[in-house]
């Protein structure tokens, strides 16, 4: 069987990463490498901005990417899949809270309806997060100051200091936690950052980026876990430059070297030299490019695939990378 590990790398708050997100389907290879990126863990206590709260705030764009004052096409940062994480690392008797895009949210396995389920990170008394809460006897999200407990809709189903016989306060919309659409896919928790009833159905619309590989049985995968000190977008570019590798990794990893550079003189060690790289295809939603190696495709503003003797997928998000070989 072929092996396919995966390794999640967090990488920590300190400067917060753009948002990500990807939608091309891989090209297909007997040995591949996928590579997950994904967002910064647990935000500092402070200003707790929801996603419903940065959404209202971004420039709407359509399906079609509208042109700027500038007259150059906008990217929009929202309309877009979030890998939370895979499933094998998130316990379902427990929620989970990550920072995606600087927001803080938070997945829980909502026991009736056997799904998991993201939530604005923040309940609506006293923006407590709820990530630090627990699940209850009958499987809802309660929250760990006041005890309010949340459904998998995110409608408040019980606060234990209303008395039983007043009014029915836990109906009021107020009271309500954002609930994003959310799928399972490729042993993912994938999460769309909208909350809006118009989004409710977005995997009718798309769907997050597919790796076959990830779900072909003939692959044994794997899951790790450690942190990094920067945001997915410095490393997204980190991995698209294979000129760092000879020199940053010396020694331990073997970068490209390149012999054919007719006039050069000077040669150090590690035997680096310009790449020769052909540009087929490039728009404001990445690029195709080929070289000796194979080929590289970058899907904007995360998705990175490296075609050779191996399949390298990488899908940053903001909060880590997560590799499969």
């Amino acid at each position: 069987m072929e092996p396919l590990s995966l390794h999640l790398l967090l990488p920590r708050a300190g400067r917060h990463s753009l948002p990500f997100a990807a939608t091309a389907a891989p090209l297909s290879s007997r040995r591949p490498t996928a590579t997950l990126l994904a967002p910064p863990g647990r935000r500092r206590r402070g200003a707790r901005l929801s996603v419903p709260a940065v959404a209202a705030e971004t420039p709407r764009t359509e399906d079609a990417p509208s042109p700027s004052p500038s007259g150059q096409e906008q990217f929009d940062w929202l309309d877009h899949w979030y890998p939370f994480a895979p499933v094998c690392d998130l316990d379902p008797g427990a929620p989970h809270g990550k920072t995606v895009l600087g927001l803080s949210v938070v997945a829980w396995y909502d026991r009736g309806a056997g799904e998991w389920r993201v939530f604005d990170d923040a309940c609506p008394h006293r923006l407590a997060p709820l990530s630090e809460g627990r699940i209850d006897a009958k499987g809802r999200l309660q929250c760990v100051y006041h005890g309010w407990c949340f459904d998998g809709a995110g409608a408040c189903k019980f606060i234990p200091q209303a008395p039983a016989l007043g009014p029915p306060v836990h109906k009021n919309s107020k009271v309500c936690v954002a609930s994003y659409p959310c799928v399972v896919q490729n042993k993912i928790l994938w999460f769309y950052p909208r909350a809006e009833p118009e989004h409710w159905d977005v995997l009718q619309r798309k769907r997050p980026p597919y790796i076959k590989e990830i779900d072909d049985p003939s692959f044994v995968t794997a899951f790790g876990i450690r942190d990094l000190f920067y945001g997915y977008d410095i490393l997204a570019e980190n991995l698209m430059d294979p000129s760092h590798v000879p020199y940053a990794h010396k020694g331990l990893i073997g970068g490209p070297r390149n012999t054919e550079d007719p006039g050069r003189v000077e040669h150090d060690k590690e035997g680096d030299g310009p790449i020769k790289l052909k540009i087929e295809e490039a728009s404001m939603a990445g690029f195709l490019s080929s070289w000796e190696r194979g080929s590289w495709r970058f899907v904007a503003p995360c998705t990175f695939y490296s075609f050779g003797t191996s399949i390298q997928v990488c899908i940053p998000s903001p909060f880590g990378l997560c590799q499969c070989r």
